[in-house]
């Protein structure tokens, strides 16, 4: 059981970051569209009337990378730094309060492929907890434990002093200024997901 429930994180935290870290490709959406499990995830996308009327190509090129753009690099800010400093300035420089986590980890931030200009982007710190669970799965096959327990332990800390301590601000802007159903409906689904993840982390800390 733990092993799916792992599994299931994984997953997950794999399609909210990569929808959170730059525009959708046609592969992505793809992917999503041959599964009825994802679709159910993206409920206003699953009935969007465009779905229907366009192909991929174009509903990614006429909208969603529109919507992003307003989303992600013009209206909205995703990053740490905005939500904490009293200046409200982006820290991008090596006194950003995770790259030192990073760094402990070995998790290094592409900021030029990901096109982010932080690694306190909430994309990468979604991908940061995607490889901190990834991790886990290997000390489970190994039947490690401590390294389990341990994993759990950072991903709550990091839940609790970052991501949401200012991501449901940024995701709740975003679901109001999204104007495409996909990322409307990954704004929901991503602040459903951490909080209840948080939750679940919780539980697992208390049976180990």
């Amino acid at each position: 059981m733990l092993k799916t429930e792992i599994e299931n994180r994984l997953n997950l935290y794999a399609l909210i970051s990569r929808l959170m870290i730059i525009e959708v490709d046609i592969k992505l959406l793809e992917h999503i569209e041959k599964s009825s499990a994802l679709l159910e995830l993206f409920p206003n996308y699953k009935n969007w009337d465009k779905r229907r009327e366009f192909s991929t190509k174009i509903l990614k090129e006429r909208y969603l990378d529109v919507d992003y753009a307003n989303l992600f690099l013009l209206h909205l800010i995703p990053y740490e730094s905005f939500y904490i400093r009293d200046d409200q300035m982006i820290e991008s420089g090596g006194d950003n309060p995770v790259l030192s986590l990073y760094n402990s980890f070995n998790f290094r931030v592409e900021l030029d492929k990901a096109r982010v200009v932080s690694p306190d982007h909430i994309g990468v710190e979604l991908e940061f907890i995607y490889m901190l669970t990834k991790a886990q799965k290997k000390a489970l096959a190994e039947d490690d434990i401590e390294a389990l327990k341990e994993l759990f332990l950072i991903q709550r800390d990091f839940l609790e002093k970052h991501l949401l301590n200012w991501s449901p601000m940024f995701l709740i802007n975003m679901k109001r200024e999204a104007r495409t159903p996909l990322y409307h409906d990954g704004a929901e689904l991503t602040l459903e997901f951490i909080l209840s993840d948080f939750e679940y982390i919780n539980e697992q800390l208390e049976k180990l």
